[in-house]
């Protein structure tokens, strides 16, 4: 029996689930239930405790003083029985069970291939791979595993390095040549940004320094999409962020420019974490490891960054000429 099939805990997992998803339908497709399932469970949860947790609008999804209170207190609990369950689970050191891992869209074919084998080769896994730039909370027990694209990682979490990449800002050269070429860092306010994500929750305002330090930039549009923001940049809609693999041949052809890359952007890693835990699933552990092995070989992930570098500076010179 899982642990959302237990009467004593599905209840608040399926709270803390609705409350970090955000939504119903989104909870409902995570727990694998009918949404109306997750509606009675949470329904069920207000009457046993007497009080309203959540305000649920057609739109909006908002907790209540003691929403957010159980919602403290219930991710952690959450977390324990999961660990708790996994710990007297353990017999061998078999890999089964099922895999909750959130990852951002990748857009690599390798990336794919690398998924396509770990279930191949694990068939007792039943992996649940959750595509969404969004940061989930791993010690809340929703997941086991993410790969996250991130500058900094908050403690508690285990981390092993995949790549680190710079972030440069680029341009097509049609749009530099309608817009003119920013010279002073300051002048990129002024231009139209095509920005993503902070944290995957919330359109970023500032982008970073070379030499540390920011600046703010006004945004035309914001995606949590990089394909979608490398494409806009493509089309001459305006300057966007990105990390180098990803424009490294659109800079070498000559399609994008680099702005300002000796003072504009800043570096970045992809990184696969998990909680630091007493005990970690053996299926944590092979996922983690097939992870690895799949960064040092992938080809969009070990081109050298300097020769990259070099053609960016490159196209940013020729379009100040």
């Amino acid at each position: 029996m899982q642990m959302d099939e237990l009467p004593e805990t599905a209840e608040f997992l399926t709270f803390v689930r609705t409350v970090e998803a955000r939504s119903i339908s989104r909870a409902a497709r995570e727990l694998g239930v009918p949404r109306p399932t997750v509606g009675r469970r949470l329904a069920r949860l207000e009457e046993k405790l007497g009080v309203r947790l959540l305000r649920r609008t057609t739109r909006t999804m908002v907790l209540t003083d003691a929403g957010e209170a159980l919602y403290q207190r219930a991710r952690g609990v959450i977390a324990a029985v999961r660990e708790a369950e996994q710990s007297v689970r353990r017999s061998d050191d078999a890999v089964r069970g099922t895999l909750r891992v959130s990852a951002p869209p990748m857009n690599l074919v390798h990336f794919g291939a690398m998924i396509s084998d770990f279930i191949g080769r694990y068939p007792d896994v039943r992996l649940e791979l959750d595509l969404t730039t969004r940061h989930v909370d791993l010690a809340a027990g929703s997941y086991d595993v993410a790969i996250r694209a991130a500058a900094q990682l908050p403690p508690g979490l285990i981390a092993r390095n995949l790549m680190r990449s710079r972030l440069v800002a680029v341009a097509s050269p049609e749009y530099l040549a309608r817009m003119g070429t920013p010279r002073r860092v300051t002048e990129i306010a002024k231009h139209a940004c095509l920005v993503g994500f902070a944290q995957g929750e919330h359109p970023s305002t500032h982008w970073p320094l070379v030499r540390g330090g920011q600046v703010r930039v006004e945004a035309l549009m914001a995606s949590n999409d990089l394909g979608v923001l490398h494409t806009a940049a493509l089309g001459g809609r305006g300057v966007a962020l990105l990390p180098l693999p990803l424009v490294y041949d659109d800079v070498a052809a000559g399609k994008l420019a680099a702005v300002l890359p000796e003072r504009l952007g800043g570096e970045t890693q992809l990184a696969v974490v998990y909680p630091e835990r007493e005990f970690v699933a053996p299926a944590v552990r092979a996922f983690v490891d097939a992870v690895v092995t799949w960064a040092k070989a992938a080809p969009e992930l070990t081109r050298k960054m300097p020769a990259c570098e070099e053609h960016a500076k490159k196209a940013g010179a020729k379009t100040r000429r």
